[in-house]
């Protein structure tokens, strides 16, 4: 006996349910981006292998990478953010800067399959490229916080640190730069295992107790932005690193209240690193206390990375959704109503003789703007068909026998309650737009 086909682990099938409501809350994405300016593009799925590698630090062996038919080294995108910074240095004189857009696609990472967390996802990214200025960020923050209100995402939180305020950490505490990236590792899993679980990891990675001590210290600073950044100032006096990153996070809080950004959506934490070796400047990350999947989505300044391409400098910064953790909360805690079909009626079929007033029928509804279909099944039972259409959650259906074709009339049918009226052909079109907009 044949083996059942399969789809390969981390990857999935979509239902049309689950596609009908993937797209109303991509489309609620793209609606949101567009309201605040970022403009859609698109790039390939498959890249030179040298286009992605050196970019993204110890998860660089999660890129899906093969030599294809021309034997050239290619990999599938792991994200959104490197293919930009390629794009933009082709495209460097098509555009207009400060360039803003938006990318909603599939990646792929050949990363161990968990709740939340799969081989093939997709992202939804928003990033501006072309200025150094607080405000591009605050616009980045600002519109994540909408795109998520705007899907009823419960208890969700932008944390905000900066990359230059952690390295400045590591230097005051007496860690070698070499030695940097593992105190960020460490304590980006603060609230994961605590203080004694971040000292004992900097130990285990050869992290001096006291080095590590002076660290959390630091990190463990609590207050409103305002009085931490205070206290900071004092402790990081005359390093420049320091001034640097909390003169710019200063800069990006005033800039979120001035926009009206909720505050309750956004946050200063001192412990947020994020993994990527091409962040620059502030990070960002999105987390709900409510969902318990972990992070929604990843963000940051990577003023370097376009210039890794193009020779030039051109910073930038962005931010990016994890659209199936999002879409996982979203079926779990039924935030979103999506629509369980994409046609609003059925039109039946009586008999055989009555095929051509039927299609005739729904080619008028088509063109009169009413999504809508025809039931093309083989045996023309009514019952078939009312099945069919509740099946379907069509909420409508369409009945059109001898009698109502020579009166000019139609039977419509309202599929929850069973109720029906019979009604002029001519106004059959507002009739269901009237029956669709009371329900």
């Amino acid at each position: 006996m044949a083996r059942a086909p399969q789809v390969l682990k981390g990857m999935r099938d979509f239902l049309p349910e689950q596609m009908l409501l993937r797209q109303h809350v991509l489309n609620t994405f793209r609606g949101v981006f567009e309201h605040y300016g970022f403009e859609p593009i698109e790039t390939p799925v498959i890249e030179y292998l040298e286009t992605l590698t050196g970019k993204y630090g110890e998860d660089e062996k999660l890129i899906y990478s093969f030599q294809d038919r021309g034997d050239r080294q290619v990999g599938l995108r792991y994200d959104l953010t490197v293919p930009l910074a390629r794009f933009v240095a082709n495209h460097r004189n098509d555009l207009t800067f400060p360039f803003k857009r938006y990318h909603i696609a599939p990646v792929f990472r050949a990363d161990r399959p968990q709740r939340g967390r799969y081989r093939e996802f997709w992202q939804c990214d928003a990033d501006i490229v072309g200025t150094k200025s607080m405000m591009a960020d605050a616009e980045v923050v600002s519109v994540w916080i909408d795109a998520l209100s705007a899907i009823n995402m419960p208890g969700f939180v932008v944390h905000i640190n900066h990359r230059k305020l952690l390295m400045s950490l590591a230097e005051v505490a007496g860690v070698p730069d070499e030695q940097t990236p593992t105190i960020h590792r460490a304590i980006d899993k603060l609230a994961k295992i605590g203080e004694d679980g971040v000292l004992k990891e900097m130990q285990a990675n050869d992290i001096p107790v006291d080095a590590a001590r002076r660290v959390l210290d630091l990190v463990s600073i609590s207050g409103e932005p305002g009085e931490v950044f205070a206290e900071l100032s004092k402790r990081l006096s005359g390093n420049t690193r320091a001034e640097e990153g909390i003169s710019e996070l200063r800069s990006l809080f005033a800039f979120l209240e001035h926009m009206g950004a909720d505050s309750d959506h956004y946050t200063l934490d001192l412990t947020l690193a994020r993994g990527l070796d091409y962040y620059t400047g502030p990070v960002f990350e999105a987390l709900s206390v409510d969902a318990n999947i972990g992070s929604l989505g990843g963000a940051g300044r990577y003023d370097g990375l376009v210039g890794m391409f193009s020779g030039e400098d051109l910073p930038a910064t962005g931010c990016s959704l994890g659209l199936e953790r999002i879409f996982d909360v979203i079926q779990e805690k039924n935030l979103v109503e999506a629509p369980s079909t994409v046609s609003n009626a059925l039109v039946t079929i009586f008999n055989d003789e009555t095929i051509g007033d039927s299609l005739r029928l729904v080619g008028e509804l088509r063109r009169s703007g009413v999504p809508c279909e025809i039931f093309v099944g083989e045996k023309l039972e009514l019952r078939r068909q009312m099945q069919f259409a509740n099946r379907k959650g069509i909420p409508i259906t369409i009945i059109l026998g001898p009698d109502e074709i020579q009166r000019g009339e139609v039977v419509v049918r309202e599929m929850a309650t069973g109720e029906q009226q019979t009604v002029p052909r001519s106004d059959l079109s507002s009739v269901i737009t009237d029956t669709l907009r009371s329900r």
